[in-house]
This record gives structure tokens, C-alpha cells and sequence, in this order.
């Protein structure tokens, strides 16, 4: 019989809300030696996801994009709304700043086989594991396919 994703998913997962300070998400990751976080509303429901590659602006900080000026105008060559969105991350101060919006999630009763597809698909690392009404249950990462295909 084929594992679902209630199989192997963490159960329970650390939360934030988006109001959390990104230094407290910050330390949370570390002690905690995990690389992201769902980030949910007062009725658990999902908003977003704070994750490493979230947090490596604040470091990096942002490149402007590449332009030309012609006829005394300035040309983009890349869209200046990725920019706008990249430096809001690098300035941001609090969890709600710096999520990822909109992630990928899955159901519990769905097969670790889709949820690997899926992970590999849309090149995420995690998936928040959400009930029928929208909250969040669990979470599912590429290490929990791996333990579980290791265990069968």
C-alpha cells in the first residue's frame, strides 16, 4: 500500500504568525536546525512561508537592475517589480516582510509519491500539510521522503 503524506509528514510544526520579529524567526530556524517555517493568521490558516533563501537578503542584500538611459530615458532591462520585492525583503523586519506568499501545499491523505513530485516539480524543499479547513497540520520535507523511502 502506497505511504500518504499523513505517514510521514512532522506533525505539529512550529508556527509563526507574520508579525514575529525576523530575529526571533532567525533563532528559531537555528536552534531548531530546521530550514523553514509556516507562517499562519490567528485561526492557524496558512499565509506564507519564511525559509532560509527568504533570510539570505537580509545578507546579500539587492543588485538593482540593469538599465540604459536613451533620449533621456531610463530603460529596465529587468523588471523593476522583482527589485521593488527583493529589497523589501533585505529591509524587511518582521516574518510578514520577508515570507514567501502563496506556497505550495498539499493534504495529508495525498501520496508521498505526488508530494516528491510536486517538491521536484516546483523545486520547494517543504510542504505545508493543511486540513480541510485550511489550517495547518504538519509539514513535509524532501528529508521526510528520503527517511521514508529508506524505511521501506
Amino acid at each position: 500500500m502506497p505511504k500518504i503524506v499523513a505517514d510521514v509528514m512532522s506533525h505539529n510544526p512550529i508556527v509563526v504568525k507574520p508579525e514575529t520579529p525576523l530575529q526571533e524567526a532567525i533563532k528559531i530556524l537555528a536552534e531548531r536546525r530546521i530550514s523553514g517555517l509556516p507562517v499562519v493568521d490567528n485561526d492557524s490558516k496558512l499565509l506564507g512561508i519564511i525559509s532560509e533563501t527568504d533570510l539570505m537578503w537580509q545578507e546579500t542584500g539587492v543588485s538593482p537592475p540593469a538599465y540604459i538611459m536613451f533620449l533621456d530615458s531610463v530603460i529596465y532591462l529587468q523588471n523593476p517589480l522583482v527589485y521593488e520585492r527583493d529589497l523589501h525583503k533585505a529591509l524587511g523586519q518582521s516574518v510578514g516582510e520577508v515570507m514567501t506568499k502563496n506556497p505550495v501545499t498539499i493534504s495529508p491523505e495525498q501520496s508521498v509519491k505526488l508530494a516528491a513530485q510536486l517538491m521536484h516539480d516546483r523545486n520547494v524543499h517543504r510542504l505545508p500539510v493543511l486540513d480541510d479547513a485550511g489550517q495547518v497540520i504538519g509539514i513535509l520535507t524532501r528529508g521526510d521522503i528520503i527517511r521514508a523511502m529508506a524505511a521501506s
